[in-house]
This record gives structure tokens, sequence and C-alpha cells, in this order.
């Protein structure tokens, strides 16, 4: 089985805020967990993905760039969107295609947005899913916090299927690089 750890939206202004906007909730956990995991996606030799969302800072300068707390190994590929879902117009499925990849670990920001987005997508295009539960955030809404959106999603995405792969749900220091999705199955 191959395996990767997709980070999404893991940028400078979105995890700090500004311009009006709010920080991501626990953003020092937030970078904590992801450089956590992706030590364990190194030691597994799982590959490491990044995505970016041009709208954040403009898609330029330290704004837009990934947050300097993270440590973005040197091979990593960095795809660029436009859209909610981190699969339209990136190049990024068909990456995953080509390399062969049949379990994503995912995590980054927003919850309610791009992960959820990314979740759902990817186990529609053949993949099983893990979602880290402490590695994914967001600065919240106007109609819930952000920690009851996390805690939300963490339960409705775990055991979100399409029938054939799925997603589960784990907190980052499991082995996440050892699926246990076929227990389920």
């Amino acid at each position: 089985m191959k395996q990767a750890l997709l980070i999404i939206d893991a940028q400078q202004a979105l995890i700090e805020g500004g311009a009006g906007e709010r920080p991501v909730y626990r953003k020092e956990n937030l970078i904590e967990q992801i450089n956590l995991v992706i030590g364990k996606a190194q030691t597994a030799d799982a590959a490491i993905l990044f995505v970016r969302d041009t709208d954040v800072a403009e898609g330029q300068g330290t704004g837009f760039q990934i947050h300097p707390g993270i440590q973005v190994p040197k091979e990593a590929p960095i795809f660029n969107k436009q859209a909610t879902n981190a699969f339209y117009g990136t190049g990024l499925l068909e990456h995953v295609k080509e390399e062969g990849f049949t379990h994503l670990v995912i995590m980054g920001c927003e919850t309610q947005h791009c992960i959820d987005t990314a979740v759902r997508t990817a186990t529609v295009q053949g993949m099983d899913v893990t979602l880290v539960a402490d590695g994914h955030s967001t600065a919240g809404s106007d109609v819930l916090t952000a920690e009851q959106i996390i805690q939300h999603h963490n339960q409705i995405l775990h055991g979100h299927y399409n029938v054939d792969h799925f997603s589960v749900v784990r907190q980052a220091a499991e082995d996440l690089f050892k699926p246990t999705h076929d227990t389920y199955r």
C-alpha cells in the first residue's frame, strides 16, 4: 500500500490570522501536530504533499507560504488551488493516481471547508482516508465555535464511506501510517 500525508492550507496568514481574519483555533497545537505527523510520515516512507490556497494573502508574500513553524521537507511537492476542493484543477488528483496512493492522511485548515471536501473527494476517488482529529483547525464561524466545528467534523467524518473506500478519524499520537480501515470491512 502506498501512502501520503496531505497537508492542506497550512499557510502563515491563514493560521495566524490577519487582514481582519481570526487565527485558527489552537494554532500552536496544530503546528505541533503537523510536525509530529510529518516525522511519522518520513519514518513510514510515506510521501508528504502540501496544498496552498491562492486566496490566502492574495497568493503572494510570506502570508501565502506554508507557516514557518512547519518543517516542510525539501522534496515535498506543493500544489496551489483556487477552489475549496484541493483536487480540483491542481494536478493533485493526477499526481496521487500516478503515484498509486491508496491511503491519505489528511491535516490542515479549514475544517468545514477544505478539509471536509478533501476527505469526501478522496474517498470518492478510490482512497481510504485517515483524518487526524487533532490535526485540523478553523477560525470558527458566526454560528459555531471552532471547537464545535472540529468536534462535529471528527464525528461525521469517522466512518464516512463511499461503498469501497471510507474515512476514519484518529489522533496524531496514533500510528497513522498503519491504517485500520481493513478491520472495519
